[in-house]
């Protein structure tokens, strides 16, 4: 690779770095052919941007980015990795444990998750339980609906008592 091809590779990942709020380190060696194909398969199904890098590239590239945060992922960057690029935090996890199902591997080296750095496997399990944006919005929603659908129940079922008593208070005067 030469210096311009790797200016230009260190350029196109700082920008990617810079545009994603989540992505995970993983160890992917050892898979076959077949699997890394049937992997890169997943990651476009799933939305999640799939490359094999350069460590040192990786590390240039993060730390012209100038974000400290960024230098606890230094100490992952060691072996083969693979970088998974997500517009959602979770997906890379559970894209990991569904095709770890069948295969050993990807292995998780750490993970970039909205400025918190998450690092080992053993994190695989919380990462792939956080919920997504959308999802916690529509928790949000059902929360605030509660309230409403109970005083709006309660309103109607108050409105039918008051309107009985009042009829028949005007039937007695009749």
């Amino acid at each position: 690779m030469t210096k311009s091809e790797k200016a230009t590779a260190i350029e196109q990942l700082k920008e990617k770095f810079e545009n994603s709020q989540f992505f995970y380190i993983a160890d992917s060696s050892a898979l076959t052919v077949e699997a890394v194909n049937k992997l890169r398969g997943l990651c476009f199904e799933k939305n999640v941007e799939m490359k094999v890098v350069k460590n040192t590239l990786a590390i240039k590239a993060l730390e012209q980015i100038g974000n400290d945060s960024y230098s606890a992922l230094h100490e992952q960057l060691k072996g083969p990795s693979t970088i998974m690029f997500a517009e959602t935090a979770n997906a890379p996890a559970k894209l990991i444990k569904e095709f770890r199902k069948s295969h050993d591997k990807p292995i998780l080296k750490g993970a970039y998750i909205d400025s918190d750095i998450y690092t080992g496997d053993d994190a695989i399990e919380m990462l792939a339980a956080l919920k997504s944006k959308e999802e916690l919005i529509g928790d949000i929603i059902l929360l605030l609906q509660s309230p409403i659908k109970n005083v709006v129940g309660s309103l109607q079922s108050g409105g039918s008592t008051i309107s009985g008593l009042l009829k028949a208070l005007e039937n007695r005067a009749n």
